[in-house]
């Protein structure tokens, strides 16, 4: 579905990714491991048509989006969670979903779309009155990535997902995103420093050290040999 090939970027004089290569199989859920300043969140501006890419290309469905404006990424079916969430604040839960999908859907898809972001997230439903600041950490994240759903993404990005929350919040959030992965056949590409998340979430795992592919490997094969990750994470 994504592929990227040898791809370089950066901001102004520095060059951040050096000759990038992953693929990202559709139906999946793909690991990006990395320390900080490795370089993932760069590679994730690039997919996204936020930095320009200076070498290599990125193609999505067959089709280049190399260098492609971010708007015109998303209405291609790619959409980012990035760090921080970026939620509305003063906004209820309920406004924050109706909202993103105000681009893409007629009411009544917005309201099947809400629906069945609360069937995902059933604490969403909960809170779906209260105002986006008012929710814990975890809650937070969750509807950040409820409402990037809202967009109907064919691939969703997500860059460190449990950055600041709780080992229980982390298993939760892993169970959702296997469950729209096996239930709803949704792609996902999950950015992370957090092993536990990775190990029980993703098929395949890709690590990026100093902006260069270091190692990749099957889930599977990880989950008997942890230090392998944690050697490229130090």
């Amino acid at each position: 579905m994504l592929r990227l090939n040898a791809v370089g970027a950066g901001y102004g004089r520095l060059t951040v990714l050096h000759g990038i290569d992953i693929d990202v199989p559709q139906g999946q859920v793909i690991g990006l491991l990395g320390a900080n300043g490795a370089g993932k969140t760069t590679l994730l501006n690039t997919i996204m048509g936020l930095l320009p890419t200076r070498a290599g290309g990125i193609e999505f469905m067959g089709e280049s989006i190399a260098n492609m404006k971010p708007h015109m990424i998303v209405k291609r079916g790619v959409t980012l969670v990035p760090q921080g969430r970026e939620l509305f604040p003063s906004m209820t839960v309920r406004e924050n979903l109706e909202l993103a999908g105000l681009s893409f859907s007629s009411k009544d898809e917005i309201d099947t779309l809400r629906e069945e972001q609360f069937t995902h997230f059933p604490r969403l439903r909960e809170r779906q009155a209260q105002r986006a600041q008012t929710l814990s950490g975890g809650e937070q994240q969750m509807l950040a990535i409820a409402r990037a759903l809202m967009l109907r993404p064919k691939l969703l990005l997500l860059d460190e997902p449990t950055m600041g929350l709780a080992p229980m919040v982390v298993d939760d959030l892993g169970r959702v995103l296997r469950s729209l992965c096996e239930e709803q056949g949704q792609t996902i590409l999950v950015v992370e420093q957090n092993l536990r998340l990775i190990l029980s979430t993703t098929e395949h795992v890709h690590v990026m050290r100093n902006g260069k592919n270091v190692f990749d490997a099957e889930t599977q094969t990880l989950r008997k040999d942890k230090d392998i990750l944690r050697f490229y994470l130090e």
